[in-house]
């Protein structure tokens, strides 16, 4: 029972001490130093080991100009503990809040003098003097504490924060290579923190040039070979970071991994040469026994057909090249499942760009014919296909294949995908009420812009419908519209003109227009294309198509024709004129980017 009733005391003092403490927190917190200044005295009677309650207490006393009291309180404590060195400094603070400032800065120098050779002591220390933004009071503690304890980089990670608040990048990265030296596996840590702080060119040639004075210095510090390739990935100079890269793995006698990895970043960023570089590099030097062999020669023919066609500068030689590329891989590795997606690569460029489309048509087949294709490989392909036979004019064998995915895929993206194609394919042969209909059940879709799409068009037919006492009009549109996803573009463009002709004053003809754009745009006539997004945007500003006309003449300049100031003008009279669209805020991002702005 005593020991019961002794336990429960100190529950009990140790909860009012809580309390205590608590609400003398609360008195600081609101500015009653006074009450404050009691109460941690209290406190700290009661737990002499407790620094904090002391350090409070002082702090109340001086914030309410009560220096002597607090003075006599700093002295008394360093009396009982002269180990506390830290308490120099409260003291030289208290004599600076006075007006004593040569007072202040024989104390700084006393807490310096006395420091101890303990880490931990000169890190309290330094952390008093950061606290009070003394950095360069705390600079001089961290280095007298590396001679002191004879590690000369043993502080270098604190000098770089604090060389960093007080804007001394030169000094701050010099102190975060120094930490890096001392611990290679800081290598992430140290990059994060070098791309969280640098914040332009200048910062990041500063870095440069200090790493090539420590890799002559020490060209066997591979970490800061590491941190020089990426340092070029920042820069977005991926054909020197692979240069580093490439040394590096022959240093290591690696496998091609941190090559690879390389190559998968530039080719993100659109670097197509470099990431090309990259794949080859391991294709011919790693050969087959590097793990990544198989990926690489894969990334590679990616990259090349990326390089190709979003360069919008394709010539049959470059593509016949390709093509080869692409049979040289299957030949390698066979036409399995393992190699369906290569397979489906292929079969989109005979079918988009060779133009052929039986050859095309036939892999495809192949693929859907694969025994244990993934089934979501298996309904794209399957899609894809339904899209061939469809552009050849097989309207039977394109719905077939989209309503067996629709079936296979019920409530996924992928059938979902499908029964939108099926629905356009109703509305390219004249069944508008079916497409409607499907439209109407797709509003729904978990996928944005499948819904998007589908409320697009329900809602075309419906305006366009309603307008005619006939279809006539609409079904020479769906016809055009049917053309083009053929490539049958002369006869597109006749169909689009026997509108015009047909219904001159039609509330189609921005609808006309908007077509036309597309088609020039597939044949790259760019001129012709840029006339239509403007009358558009000149005639039929109040039209639906107005903001997506702005938009993609905008990124007909910033991408295709690379005119950056007039892609801006156009960027930014999108989000100014048509603030509700649901490309404002991508036209506004887009344009901060191109004035260069931090995103």
């Amino acid at each position: 029972m005593k020991f019961i009733a002794i336990v429960a005391a100190l529950v009990i003092g140790l909860t009012a001490q809580g309390q205590e403490a608590q609400l003398a927190q609360q008195y600081y917190l609101n500015g009653e130093y006074e009450k404050a200044a009691s109460l941690y005295k209290k406190l700290y009677e009661a737990n002499p080991r407790q620094e904090f309650y002391f350090d409070r207490h002082v702090q109340a006393l001086m914030a309410i100009g009560q220096y002597d009291t607090a003075e006599k309180a700093i002295r008394k404590e360093l009396k009982r503990h002269p180990e506390r060195v830290k308490l120099y400094v409260t003291l030289g603070y208290l004599k600076e809040q006075q007006y004593q400032l040569e007072e202040a800065e024989r104390y700084y120098a006393e807490a310096l003098r006395k420091m101890p050779a303990d880490q931990f002591g000169i890190t309290r220390i330094a952390s008093a003097f950061t606290s009070l933004r003394k950095y360069d009071y705390a600079i001089k503690a961290y280095e007298r504490g590396s001679e002191l304890l004879k590690k000369p980089y043993v502080f270098s990670y604190n000098l770089a924060e604090l060389y960093r608040r007080m804007g001394n990048v030169e000094m701050m990265i010099t102190h975060y290579l120094n930490s890096l030296s001392m611990n290679p596996a800081r290598l992430n840590n140290i990059q994060s923190l070098l791309q969280r702080y640098l914040k332009d060119d200048e910062d990041l040639s500063i870095l440069q040039r200090q790493l090539y004075q420590r890799i002559q210095q020490d060209k066997d510090a591979i970490h800061f070979v590491e941190l020089l390739s990426w340092l070029f990935i920042q820069k977005g100079d991926y054909l020197n970071a692979l240069r580093q890269a490439k040394a590096l793995d022959k240093r290591l006698d690696g496998n091609g991994g941190r090559v690879y990895r390389l190559g998968r970043i530039a080719a993100l960023d659109g670097a197509w040469d470099a990431a090309i570089a990259a794949f080859e590099y391991i294709v011919n030097e790693k050969g087959p026994a590097s793990t990544f062999y198989v990926d690489a020669k894969r990334e590679a023919l990616r990259a090349r057909r990326e390089q190709l066609v979003s360069g919008y500068q394709w010539n049959e030689d470059d593509l016949l090249t390709l093509e080869a590329a692409y049979i040289s891989f299957l030949d390698e590795f066979g036409r399995n499942t393992a190699t369906a997606e290569i397979m489906m690569e292929l079969s989109e460029l005979q079918a988009n760009y060779l133009h052929n489309l039986p050859k095309a048509i036939e892999i495809l087949k192949q693929v859907v014919q694969l025994p244990g294709l993934k089934p979501q490989l298996l309904g794209e392909a399957k899609l894809r296909l339904g899209d061939l036979y469809l552009t050849t004019g097989d309207v039977w064998e394109a719905t077939l294949l989209y309503s067996q995915v629709d079936k296979a895929f019920k409530e996924d993206r992928l059938g979902h995908e499908a029964r939108l194609r099926n629905a356009k394919l109703s509305y390219y042969i004249g069944d508008f009420e079916w497409a409607q209909a499907q439209c109407k059940v797709l509003k729904a879709s978990t996928s944005k812009l499948i819904a998007n799409d589908a409320i697009d068009l329900s809602v075309f037919i419906m305006d366009n419908l309603g307008l005619d006492t006939t279809a006539e009009s609409l079904q020479l549109y769906a016809q055009a519209e049917l053309l083009t996803f053929q490539n049958r573009f002369d006869e597109a463009f006749a169909k689009l003109d026997t509108l015009l002709q047909k219904f001159p004053d039609h509330s189609l003809q921005d609808d006309v227009l908007y077509a036309k754009a597309h088609l020039y745009t597939k044949l790259r006539q760019h001129d012709q294309a840029i006339s239509m997004y403007r009358q558009i945007i000149e005639q039929h500003p109040e039209e639906i198509r107005a903001d997506n006309a702005l938009y993609e003449l905008a990124q007909l300049y910033d991408q295709v024709l690379n005119q950056p100031d007039k892609a801006m003008e156009l960027y930014e009279k999108l989000f100014l004129d048509y603030p509700s669209s649901i490309l404002a805020v991508e036209a506004r991002k887009r344009y901060r980017q191109l004035r260069g702005d931090s995103i």
